[in-house]
C-alpha cells in the first residue's frame, strides 16, 4: 500500500491514497492551521473505526444477521506527552437489524478486534483497547425500505 502525502500551506496537507482518494488534513489553528480538515490523528482514529466497523459488518453478514446499520463510536484518549500516542480506545458498536443474535455480534467484535482488524492490532500495542455493543431494532424507515428490495 502506497499513500503520497503533500505539503499545502502553513500546517495543511492532502494525502493521496493509491486507491485514488484525497484526504485533506489540517493543524489546529494555535499549530498553524486553518482548521480545513481533520487533524492528522483523527484520521488514524477515524481509519480504526472504519477497519473494525468493516470487519463487523462483514462478519454478521456472512452469519445471515439481518443488520440494518452499523455504527461505531470511538472514544480515545492520548498521552499528555510526546509522543502523544493512543493510550486508551473505546469502541461502542450501535447494531441495528431484525432479529439481531448478541452472540453472534459479540464474536464479530471479538474476531476483528484479535484477528481481523490490522488499524485497531497495531494501535493495542500502545493503548487499552475496550470494546462494548448495544442491539436495536430496526426502525420503522429503514422498515418501509427493506420491505421495497
Amino acid at each position: 500500500m502506497k499513500i503520497r502525502v503533500k505539503w499545502i500551506e502553513n500546517a495543511s496537507f492532502v494525502a493521496e491514497t493509491q486507491s485514488s482518494h484525497a484526504i485533506v488534513m489540517d493543524g489546529a489553528p494555535e499549530g498553524g492551521g486553518r482548521n480545513i480538515g481533520p487533524r492528522p490523528m483523527e484520521t488514524l482514529l477515524a481509519g480504526t473505526g472504519g477497519c473494525t466497523a468493516y470487519d463487523v459488518v462483514s462478519i454478521l453478514r456472512k452469519g445471515r444477521q439481518s443488520i440494518s446499520d452499523c455504527v461505531v463510536e470511538v472514544d480515545a484518549e492520548r498521552a499528555s506527552d510526546d509522543p502523544k500516542v493512543f493510550t486508551r480506545i473505546h469502541f461502542h458498536f450501535v447494531i441495528s437489524g431484525e432479529a439481531v443474535d448478541p452472540v453472534k455480534v459479540e464474536r464479530a467484535i471479538e474476531l476483528s478486534a484479535k484477528k481481523y482488524c490490522s488499524a485497531s492490532i497495531m494501535l493495542a500495542k500502545t493503548a487499552e483497547i475496550t470494546h462494548d455493543f448495544e442491539i436495536r431494532p430496526m426502525s420503522a424507515d429503514r422498515l418501509g425500505s427493506a420491505a421495497k428490495t
